[in-house]
């Protein structure tokens, strides 16, 4: 054999070996970006980084609230982000090629009232001030709750559109006499003392306690199929990791701004999710008869196309039990 043919064979053989030696990951790198907010219930992204190859790069970006999340994943800046199921059905009702993957987490939500004004029972708040936002799981389950309660959200309340992070600050200065969110704001509240809880407004197994779950678009599904299953496996593994060991996952949330104790005090009402099954969708379908019946969409999404159990499918496939 002539030297350059053998010179070439050699960093061929080489080459095949070096990358068998390497794994699958050397060879499959990639570049993630991933938005999630910054809550003890939303966590998972920020350990995607544990449950994927040294070779792949996770990069987390935070948001404050779903719409924003959504919109950089419309725009192409990210590759997978988190949102509430309301939000979801919502976009895809109104043709926004988004698509559910995974579940983020459920429960979450409580019905606050200031401490010591009187309001025992949801029918109290008739003539009240009740903060919310607008378009979030949330504002269902406020209009929900007083619906069932006789209540009319035009004429027997005053809805004032508040951040969550600004809700704990007016009940306490009295400039809402009752606010609907997630947690921790209803445990920080009721900890600090100017605010109790009236309602965990989980009502019956139509809707459930579903809350949020994982987006990417459609395209990209389409096209990189096995970088949302890798992003979803890794979720999976980062949520069951976090939901066996509870200390770690309080004391990392602390982080974000919240003492553990309250966190504690919350964990009861905060339950962490991945998968998806029949039952989900369901729900999921329940919730979307809701929010046209509350006027707060024109017409039902095709669901086949906003949720795909291909990937919480495979993802169970690809972890064991004991993981």
């Amino acid at each position: 054999m002539r030297p350059e043919p053998l010179i070439k064979a050699i960093i061929v053989i080489a080459v095949f070996l070096g990358l068998a030696a390497a794994g699958p990951g050397a060879v499959c790198a990639d570049e993630l970006r991933i938005g999630t907010w910054k809550t003890a219930q939303t966590i998972a992204p920020f350990y995607y980084g544990d449950f994927v190859s040294k070779k792949d790069k996770i990069n987390v970006y935070p948001f404050t609230n779903p719409a924003d999340q959504k919109n950089a994943l419309l725009a192409g800046s990210l590759d997978m982000c988190g949102t509430t199921v309301a939000h979801a059905i919502h976009s895809s009702s109104m043709g926004q090629p988004v698509v559910m993957v995974a579940a983020l987490c459920n429960k979450c939500s409580a019905l606050v009232v200031r401490k010591n004004a009187g309001i025992e029972t949801v029918a109290d708040l008739k003539g009240k001030r009740i903060g919310y936002v607008p378009g979030t799981m949330h504002e269902i389950l406020l209009r929900e709750t007083l619906s069932r309660s006789g209540l009319s959200v035009k004429t027997d309340v005053s809805l004032m559109r508040i951040d969550f992070f600004d809700m704990g600050l007016a009940l306490s200065r009295g400039s809402i006499d009752a606010f609907l969110s997630g947690e921790p704001f209803p445990a920080q509240a009721v900890e600090n003392g100017y605010g109790k809880i009236l309602a965990y407004p989980y009502y019956d197994e139509a809707v459930g306690d579903i809350n949020a779950g994982m987006l990417v678009t459609r395209d990209f599904a389409q096209k990189h199929p096995q970088k949302v299953q890798k992003m979803v496996t890794a979720h999976a593994r980062a949520t069951r990791h976090l939901a066996r060991h509870p200390d770690q996952w309080l004391t990392r949330a602390s982080k974000f701004g919240t003492q553990k104790a309250i966190l504690e005090k919350a964990e009861a009402n905060m339950e962490l999710a991945w998968d998806m099954d029949a039952v989900f969708v369901s729900r999921v379908k329940a919730l979307g008869e809701r929010m046209q019946a509350l006027g707060m969409i024109r017409r039902q999404p095709d669901y086949k196309e906003l949720i795909d159990l291909s990937f919480v499918r495979q993802a169970r496939k690809e972890i064991s039990p004991d993981e």
